[in-house]
């Protein structure tokens, strides 16, 4: 990420960032860079060597985080042969933002991670920033059949998007000697590379971000090393001019038989309630442009705190449309009171388009595999929750209520600490009170927010899958359209659960750690 955020990380305070093409800053190739061997920053090869137990105070247990150090967004995620990959973000000398690298971490089933040496470190071109991955199966690049070409940007003195190859599965990879294959001379803000093959056209299709010129532009190839713009995207409504752009995705669905196309976009500052957010516009998509449904926009992925970034996996063997966010905010990231690690990702969603009340939406879903980590459930009353939750700190939730009104449904633990939700019917909201009940708040100013809020799906019935970790509650509705994710940080997990002002009924199930 920019300076901006390195900024951030350090726990300054930042007012928004001023648009014009003036307040953008150059950046220069790190001086710690040496002959291809990265040096940490001054004073961070004297920290001592710390261990990660994955049974710290607030270490989610049903999500990945490393072992240590800083992590930010997701990036080249795909899956080959059996094993899905997800890279993101990293800094292999500090628990601070910097030194960006790609880290690796791979798993069988979404669910259990196994954390890999750094993919990709600074190269002579600058930091390894955000990018994507793609199989290559008929071997368009020259770098063999199913190759596996990391595109990603190059943050020196100018962005740039450059590539990378491996041919053992994701174990090493070798930089492009032809670096970059999409130079930059003018512009700050030129990033992000989400690529994917369209059949139709015969090419690979690149959308990339322009940040704070609210743009996101297309380009196309034929070998993943020539790349031609086709055509950019600019925001249908002057409400989507918030924030800078960040972190685009193209993604072709369906809904209701009928083939659509839906456009994730990632801004900081100016989510739905402060700090980072996810954006996304459906429409269509004909090999050359998108263009965007009139509908009323910005539309949030997600309308929680802590869901940022998120991208999707290229070469799903089914054809499912998968992602997984980087679960924190620009706004307080650097100063999470979590060590040695800091920042997780989400859990795994599965996407799809719905109509609903004469609009197409984009649904997310916890990913099926999550029953692998599943208990029984238990049917439960007020007051009897935590009973059914024996030693385990994470758990599943699903409350039904059958006909909608005004209430609260309260989450606790034995330390008195409470995270609160609210359903507002007259309103069509569902809002969550982030606050000094709800555990440590005082690291970070911009941290405890009175009402994070969400509209409710449409209907009288509402029913709500809540998955609770060590520093995390996760909302979701049954038809996904929405969704709510905010970080918190109590003594203990939440492990008792009481309702008032409507009827409900209830039922839990233990969630198995993913470390054990």
């Amino acid at each position: 990420m920019k300076k901006y955020f390195y900024l951030l990380s350090l726990g300054l305070v930042l007012g928004l960032a001023a648009c014009d093409d003036d307040d953008q800053e150059e950046w220069v190739v790190n001086p710690n860079y040496n002959g291809g061997e990265v040096k940490p920053q001054p004073g961070e090869g004297e920290k001592p060597e710390v261990q990660a137990s994955y049974n710290e105070q607030y270490r989610p247990q049903i999500h990945f985080s490393p072992a240590k150090n800083w992590m930010n967004d997701p990036n080249g995620m795909v899956y080959l042969d059996g094993t899905w990959h997800l890279f993101y973000q990293f800094n292999p000398y500090s628990n601070d933002w910097g030194n960006m690298s790609w880290g690796h971490a791979t798993s069988t089933d979404l669910v259990h991670w196994t954390e890999q040496p750094v993919a990709l470190e600074r190269c002579e071109q600058g930091d390894i920033f955000s990018g994507s991955c793609v199989i290559d199966k008929d071997n368009t690049a020259g770098f063999g059949k199913d190759a596996m070409v990391a595109l990603y940007t190059a943050n020196g003195e100018r962005q740039q998007q450059n590539i990378a190859y491996s041919t053992d599965g994701g174990k090493t990879f070798t930089h492009y000697s032809g670096n970059p294959v999409i130079a930059n001379t003018t512009r700050g803000d030129f990033r992000d590379p989400k690529v994917f093959w369209h059949e139709e056209s015969q090419q690979w299709i690149m959308s990339l971000a322009l940040g704070w010129e609210y743009k996101i532009e297309f380009w196309a190839s034929k070998d993943l090393k020539s790349w031609q713009m086709l055509s950019q995207f600019d925001v249908p409504q002057e409400a989507c001019r918030r924030g800078q752009w960040e972190c685009p995705d193209l993604l072709r669905m369906k809904v209701g038989g009928k083939e659509m196309w839906a456009l994730i976009v990632s801004v900081n500052p100016g989510g739905p309630n402060g700090g980072s957010g996810t954006m996304y516009f459906v429409g269509d998509f004909d090999g050359k442009e998108f263009k965007a449904l009139a509908q009323d926009y910005p539309l949030w992925l997600d309308s929680g705190t802590d869901n940022y970034a998120g991208v999707t996996w290229s070469n799903t063997p089914d054809g499912s449309v998968k992602l997984i966010g980087w679960m924190n905010n620009w706004n307080y990231a650097g100063a999470s009171p979590v060590s040695p690690w800091r920042s997780a990702m989400t859990l795994p969603r599965e996407l799809s388009l719905v109509e609903s009340n004469g609009k197409i939406l984009l649904a997310e879903r916890p990913v099926p595999e999550i029953e692998k980590i599943a208990g029984e459930w238990s049917e439960i009353g007020e007051g009897d929750f935590a009973s059914k939750l024996s030693n385990n700190v994470c758990s599943h939730l699903q409350i039904d209520i059958p006909a909608i009104a005004n209430g609260t449904i309260t989450l606790g633990n034995d330390n008195g600490e409470a995270y609160e939700i609210s359903i507002n019917k007259s309103a069509g909201m569902m809002i969550v009170a982030r606050n000094g009940k709800t555990g440590q708040t005082s690291f970070n100013g911009s941290f405890s927010l009175p009402s994070v809020k969400s509209y409710l799906p449409a209907g009288d019935h509402l029913t709500l899958d809540i998955f609770i970790d060590q520093s995390s509650v996760e909302i979701f509705s049954a038809d996904g359209t929405m969704s709510q994710t905010n970080l918190v940080y109590p003594k203990k997990a939440y492990h008792t659960v009481s309702v008032s002002g409507f009827e409900a009924k209830m039922k839990v199930r233990p969630m198995k750690s993913i470390w054990k």
